[in-house]
């Protein structure tokens, strides 16, 4: 029998390497990045171009690196930092496997650069598939430059599977802005396609945060300190009435290192209960300083995973940095989410302001009306009200009257209306043939819109109305990018906007059946939400947009609603393809049959 094992080739073995290292152009930055960090460079440019897929390029004025070092680096399991399996438990540095380099340079294009502060000349490399093309002396400034182009060129399969260049162009944004909040004291820069996107000057870390996320955040930030024997915790919680819809601005790290544990995170949510809206998540930096000695960051290829030699015992400092935070800036809030206390003359308000904007034709879903017709069948024998019966046919009508000496009414003063009312302002009650009929109006309002907005995109008959007071919204580089994309999606809605300045847009126009006055809310609204549901479902774009539109613009529980208003949101419900449900899948209504509600008193 012939041997059949043999050892790969290395530029197959490196290509293996890149599938576990090299997943998109956001893990090539992060690779490049935390090289210059441990090069103890102060200054990191980092330049992109479409979203990675053609350029990546890091320039730092570290350490840089001999020529012996530079062509070292490029081989597989080569690093400065490990001597013995004991150096893995006591890692200061970001990188230490000895696999990024060679794992890039085995499915893209490489150009290197570098030169230490002793010598006069640096070393150029040049790499394609881990084949060295040049290497030569190059006059270059001290530090190193790495450029990465054309990645998966060699391997096309794994090209394909690369997003969009907005989905690609967010993931390089979250590592850039992980890696600049963990070193303040560095100062980076972040080019994309010729525009500056952030100079971010050395500093502390709340200006640090404040240059990422916008000025906004400057009100809203509370410091977290708390030190013990194990462990030491510094940074920052965002107040509870800044939380936002989508998890996303949360940030732990240890010693400098990003990492992602639902352990911890669920320490730091548990010092919010009870403060934060329902579904909302707070913004936090938090950095967790230990002995390297009790933890293991060689878990996970990406170091996104470590492991606690004792988990319980950091969760308890985490939560308890947390709380004293809270408590020591005075974050409580005075309004308890769950309670009407103090807030019913401000929902009241808002009752009389949100009819202005949802009832002025949100029920009018220009819907065929074969459905509905279906749907009237449920309604049949309904006419009659509080004062009145209907028996058997073959008995004579008898109509009963409940007086008082308040309200002395005539035979011919009662008005026959069909049972309709709102229950708790959240849902309506309807009689029905088989019994009573329960619709949670939010649910039904959701449907509606959807397939209003769905039938827009299919007919592309989206109308827009002009904004009074146009206004203009600010958004991260990432979300800027994505709206660019999505721009004509948006517009076939009717929204009207245009860019006005640096990751600004000036919304003129809103969706025709929504009232003005709310741009920012709704527009705000859509790309969350948009966002939300693109990290938890997979469905076409239109589709995703015309959901979230629907979601922000829907009224909530809690609407007064009139009588009219109710008739109405019934009737359009029940003119929708599919009544049955919101579009996430929420029933819109029950049916509590006859039987069912006597069954309660027998």
């Amino acid at each position: 029998m012939p041997d059949i094992i043999r050892l790969l080739p290395d530029s197959i073995a490196n290509q293996i390497a890149a599938g576990e290292v090299v997943q998109r152009p956001a893990s090539v930055v992060k690779e490049l990045i935390e090289n210059s960090i441990d090069a103890e460079a102060t200054h990191i440019r980092l330049i992109v171009r479409e979203a990675g897929k053609t350029l990546m390029h890091v320039i730092d004025n570290g350490k840089g690196m001999s020529e012996t070092d530079a062509r070292m680096s490029l081989e597989r399991h080569a690093t400065s930092k490990i001597r013995k399996a004991e150096d893995l438990f006591t890692l200061h540095t970001m990188g230490f496997r000895g696999e990024a380099l060679a794992s890039i340079a085995a499915v893209s294009q490489v150009e290197l650069k570098t030169r230490p502060t002793d010598q006069e000349l640096g070393t150029l490399l040049v790499i394609e598939a881990s084949e060295v093309k040049r290497q030569e002396p190059v006059a270059c400034e001290k530090g190193t430059s790495i450029s990465v182009k054309n990645l998966f060129y060699n391997i096309p399969a794994r090209r394909n599977f690369l997003k969009s260049n907005a989905s690609e162009y967010q993931h390089i944004l979250e590592e850039f802005q992980r890696l600049a909040l963990s070193h303040p004291d560095i100062a980076f820069q972040f080019i994309e396609s010729d525009s500056l996107e952030y100079d971010l000057p050395p500093g502390k870390l709340s200006q640090r945060i404040v240059n990422i996320f916008g000025k906004s955040y400057q009100e809203q930030l509370a410091a977290c300190q708390e030190e013990t024997p194990l462990v030491k915790i510094t940074g920052y919680v965002g107040q509870p009435q800044f939380a936002r819809k989508k998890r996303g601005e949360q940030f732990l790290f240890v010693n400098k290192r990003f990492i992602r544990s639902n352990y911890l995170n669920h320490a730091v949510m548990t010092a919010f209960e009870g403060l934060l809206p329902d579904n909302t998540f707070p913004f936090y930096v938090l950095f967790i300083e230990i002995d390297p000695k009790h933890i293991d960051v060689n878990v996970h290829p990406t170091k996104t995973e470590i492991k606690f030699d004792d988990e319980r015992a950091v969760y308890a400092v985490v939560l308890s940095s947390v709380r004293q935070s809270i408590g020591t800036h005075n974050l409580t809030p005075a309004i308890d989410f769950n309670s009407d206390v103090n807030i019913i003359a401000k929902l009241s308000q808002a009752a009389n302001q949100s009819k202005e904007v949802y009832f002025d034709e949100r029920f009018s879903s220009g819907m065929q009306g074969s459905n509905r017709d279906h749907w009237e069948k449920l309604f049949e024998g309904e006419e009659r009200n509080f004062y009145t019966t209907s028996p058997a046919p073959s008995q004579p009508v008898q109509t009963l009257r409940f007086e008082s000496a308040l309200n002395q009414s005539q035979p011919g003063d009662i008005i026959e209306e069909k049972i309709l009312c709102q229950l708790h302002n959240r849902y309506i009650v309807r009689q029905v043939r088989s019994g009573m009929m329960l619709i949670d109006q939010q649910a039904a309002h959701e449907r509606i819109l959807f397939e209003k907005f769905l039938n827009q995109f299919k007919n592309q008959s989206g109308a827009s109305q002009q904004s009074l007071f146009p206004q203009a919204i600010t958004f991260s580089a990432a979300d800027f990018a994505m709206i660019l994309e999505l721009q004509p999606e948006i517009e076939a809605l009717g929204f009207k906007i245009e860019v006005f300045g640096k990751n600004t847009f000036i919304v003129n126009g809103i969706p025709g059946t929504l009232s003005t006055g709310r741009e920012k809310e709704l527009f705000e609204g859509l790309i969350e939400q948009f966002k939300m549901n693109q990290s938890e479902l997979v469905i076409p774009i239109r589709e995703n947009l015309a959901r979230s539109l629907a979601k922000r613009a829907a009224l909530k529980g809690g609407q007064k609603l009139e009588r009219e208003e109710m008739q109405s949101l019934v009737d359009n419900l029940f003119g929708c393809s599919t009544p049955n449900y919101a579009p996430d899948g929420k029933p819109a209504f029950f049916i509590f049959g006859l039987n069912k509600i006597e069954s309660y008193f027998r």
